[in-house]
């Protein structure tokens, strides 16, 4: 069997000598144009990144958060639902921080008013939920105005947050109505 040279095995696949020194070269010197813009969308939801990691609920109240935001947890667990309003999703930001909940973006993309976000959502009081999150934001006007939560894991964050908010025993569970 003839032997194949290396050109010629690298001509048979496409790549020519000028493809090979452009991938030799340092990442600094291939990559001459500038990095593309940032959307200003993608930008608010970082800039709400650094508030939350911060619990700088100042910051979301006035600066990032719709005054008739709407945020949807699924899930069948104390926490889940949705929350209508700022004051909501606040009193449901304050639950997560009682948790120890923290989240880092791995990945965020918009498209219009929309962004989308995946990232890793982890506990520290008590540990015991890690797991990756994507999150659908609406913007409007600069400012969320709709967030859908997907746990990549619903069962595990439905036994977390189970564990975390158990119901008070009865006959405190139950809020009385009709005043009775």
């Amino acid at each position: 069997m003839p032997e194949i040279s290396r050109t010629t095995l690298l001509r048979a696949a496409g790549v020519s000598a000028a493809g090979m020194a452009a991938a030799a070269l340092p990442a600094r010197e291939a990559a001459a144009a500038p990095p593309a813009a940032e959307h200003p969308n993608v930008t608010l939801i970082r800039g709400y990144y650094a508030a939350y990691a911060a619990n700088d609920l100042r910051a979301l109240r006035d600066r990032f958060f719709a005054p008739d935001i709407r945020w949807t947890i699924p899930g069948h667990h104390p926490l889940a639902g949705v929350k209508r309003g700022v004051d909501e999703v606040l009193a449901f930001f304050a639950e997560l921080a009682r948790a120890g909940f923290r989240a880092e973006p791995i990945f965020l993309a918009a498209d219009g008013p929309w962004v989308v976000d995946l990232h890793r959502g982890w506990s520290t009081t008590p540990r015991g939920l890690d797991t990756t999150w994507a999150l659908a934001f609406r913007i409007e006007r600069g400012r969320i105005a709709e967030a859908v939560n997907y746990p990549g894991d619903q069962h595990a964050a439905d036994a977390y947050f189970w564990r975390v908010f158990p119901l008070a025993p009865l006959p405190d569970r139950l809020r009385p109505r009709g005043g009775r």
